[in-house]
């Protein structure tokens, strides 16, 4: 798997918020494995994420790359979170397509309007028909300027 690596700018890590372990490398590597304390582990303390690295003989080097994957993780993660809050609002803005999700109901009869989506019933149909629509377009500004506050406020 491929991740994007994050430039310095996309994501802010506070060093304070990371908690930095440094070990002996392992494995195959000739005379600094398991001498040197080269490999680091990175902890991001708020998410739980770690990133490690033993692959440089510097331990300078190691903790910088471990840097890398760390910021490209979080920022993975946030990405991540992002294209959910995306999907969430696009599938409550798309409908089934069933005919018990419908709009507008014209009732010729009664010289009735009704609003599904608002619960608005005007009794002006010959008028709404031939363009004084503005009644109808007033409602719907007002109750999406109601969920935006209730939206706004909620995040505060």
């Amino acid at each position: 798997m491929v991740l994007p690596e994050a430039e310095e700018f996309d994501v802010q890590i506070d060093p304070k918020e990371v908690r930095i372990d440094y070990f002996c490398s392992s494995g195959p590597g000739g005379q600094s494995v398991n001498t040197t304390y080269s490999a680091v582990r990175l902890t991001h303390l708020p998410t739980g994420l770690v990133a490690q690295c033993q692959d440089q003989k510097s331990q300078h080097k190691n903790k910088e790359k471990a840097f890398k994957v760390l910021r490209s993780r979080l920022y993975d993660q946030e990405l991540a979170k992002k294209q959910e809050e995306d999907a969430a609002k696009r599938n409550s803005q798309v409908s089934s397509g069933d005919r018990s999700a419908k709009i507008r109901t014209y009732n010729y009869p009664q010289g009735r309007v009704t609003d599904h989506r608002i619960g608005l019933t005007l009794y002006d149909l010959q008028n709404i028909i031939n363009g004084d629509i503005q009644k109808i377009i007033d409602e719907l500004r007002l109750v999406d300027n109601t969920e935006k506050m209730k939206e706004n406020s909620e995040m505060f």
